[in-house]
Formats: C-alpha cells, structure tokens, sequence
C-alpha cells in the first residue's frame, strides 16, 4: 500500500509527487494517457519561470524523470473511482485497484475541441487551445480565436496586442457570458474583427502549417487567412468517477479551494480538475505543492 496515490501526471501530479517524496512518503502516480497533461501539447513553453524557452513534452520529460529518480511508482491506468473505508481508502482504475492512505486527484480538464478536419493535424503548428501560452508565437501575424464566451474575448483581446489582425470567430448572433467592460474593450481594438453565425468547419495546411479557416456563414463557404486557430470552446473536466463521495461544483471541477482540501478528510485536489480561476502550468504546480504538503501534514496526523 502507497501512501499516496496521485490521480494525473499532469505538472499538479508531478508537484505534488515530487513534495510527498521529499518529506519520506510512497507515492504512486497514475496517468491514463501520455505524461504532462495539456503542458505536454504545448508546442512550447514560455511562461514557467527560470526556462526562457522549452517544449512542453521536454518540460513534462524532465518532471517525470526527477520524480522517477526519487523513488515514485508510475502505473499506466485511468482512475476510475475513489471508495473510502475509514482510515484506507482505493482508487480504482480500469485495470487495477490501489489502495493507499490518502488520495490526490490532478485529472486536469480537456479542452474542448472543435471535430473539424486539420485540428489535430495541425496541433502546435498553427491550432492551440491556450491563447496565454502560445500568442507570442504569433507576433505581427494573423490569429483567429474560434468561441463566444468570456475566454473567447479574453484571448482575443490577449492578442490584440501581439498579433497584426485578430478575429473572433462565433457560431451564434451575439456573445454569451462577456461582461460589459470586456465588451468596451473589444471596441475600442481596431485590429479585432468580429464575425458572428459562423462555423469554422475545417483547417487548411499550407507549408506545414495553419494557412487558412474554411467558414460557413449563412449556408455559403468561406476561406479566412489565417496564422494562428486560438480554439476557446470551453473545458471539460472528468470527474464524474470521484463523485459520490466528492462533491462538484454546477460545471463539474472539484469543489476544492486554494488548501486543495476537498469534503473528504485525506483527499486533496489540485490543478485545472479543482474550481479556480486562473489554469496554468504555475498555477498547478501551486497547487501540487499545497495539495502534497496537506497530505504529508494529514497523514502525520494518523500516526
């Protein structure tokens, strides 16, 4: 039996791996897919401090081989469930079950994505989901954001101020969900061109990379020039396998605040997977910390 199990190799997962090994506790990392989480998408990163420049999949390269080398055990399996039977408590994953004595989850969210022809494709070369981490990439070029939400809005107006031309592309007749002072701002950006009842319906390749939108507005074809696809679509969490007994929040996250402590004693939650407002590389390693640290204070606390 581990100590720990932490649900997510995400940067949250690795954190809060790296924090529980430091202070002499087993952990077990379980990871569905590939190790990194989003960060291990990112074409590069930018933004994490002391790194001016590095791929996401080195960065998530490098947190695995530490954690590895301080003894964590890492299972290829997707968490399932959580069942809690007093002091012990399992996760329970589609090919196994591990029991352990206190739980993280760092399941991370999806972004939601498109379905169109050339999305995946052209993932890190022209498609992003992360107008804050990889605008700059893009300075003095053209960049379309695909959503009519406050994230939306946000980016575009984000890359306004990088980029020679943004568009904001939206399938319906007005925004949804964008405050007022948001919407003044857009007016005011005279390089921001709104498009409304439209649908991106695919992603055209040129030289390797994104060269242009095929649209559909009002039944007829278009084809929008274009460097940059910024898809702002929404997240999706997946927690519904930990629920009961943890509680969720109306959009599905982890009722968790900035203690990472969830409404069961011993299970913590950290990154994208928690309710927050701000989803970063530095955010989840934040939380990885607190959430590991709360663990180790926990588990203390039995002995």
């Amino acid at each position: 039996m581990h100590d720990i199990v932490i649900a997510g190799a995400g940067p949250a997962g690795m954190t809060a791996a790296l924090y529980a090994l430091r202070g002499g506790r087993s952990v077990l990392l379980l990871e569905k897919e590939s190790v990194g989480g989003q960060m291990a998408s990112s074409a590069m990163v930018e933004n994490y401090p002391a790194v001016e420049s590095v791929p996401g999949v080195e960065l998530a390269d490098r947190m695995l081989s530490r954690v590895l080398d301080m003894g964590a055990d890492l299972e290829l399996d997707e968490a399932a469930g959580l069942e809690i039977s007093g002091l012990e408590m399992v996760v329970a994953g589609a090919e196994g079950r591990y029991p352990c004595r206190s739980v993280i989850i760092a399941s991370g969210v999806r972004h939601r994505k498109l379905g169109i022809p050339g999305e995946e494709e052209l993932l890190g070369r022209g498609v992003s989901y992360c107008a804050v981490c990889d605008g700059a990439f893009f300075k003095g070029k053209r960049a379309a954001v695909v959503g009519g939400g406050a994230t939306a809005v946000q980016s575009a107006l984000e890359l306004s101020g990088l980029c020679s031309r943004v568009y904001i592309l939206y399938r319906r007749s007005r925004f949804t969900r964008v405050d007022s002072l948001s919407l003044a701002a857009l007016e005011r950006r005279d390089n921001i061109t709104i498009i409304f009842d439209t649908v991106v319906t695919a992603a055209l390749e040129r030289d390797g990379a994104l060269g242009a939108l095929e649209l559909e507005t009002g039944g007829r074809k278009d084809i929008l020039e274009t460097d940059a696809m910024f898809v702002a679509a929404g997240l999706d969490p997946a927690n519904e396998c930990f629920s009961p007994p943890l509680r969720l929040d109306p959009e599905g996250y982890l009722e968790a605040g900035e203690d990472c402590r969830t409404c069961v004693d011993g299970v913590f939650a950290a990154g994208d997977c928690r309710t927050k407002s701000v989803r970063q590389i530095t955010t989840a390693v934040a939380d990885g910390a607190v959430a590991a640290l709360a663990a180790c204070d926990y588990l203390s606390r039995l002995q």
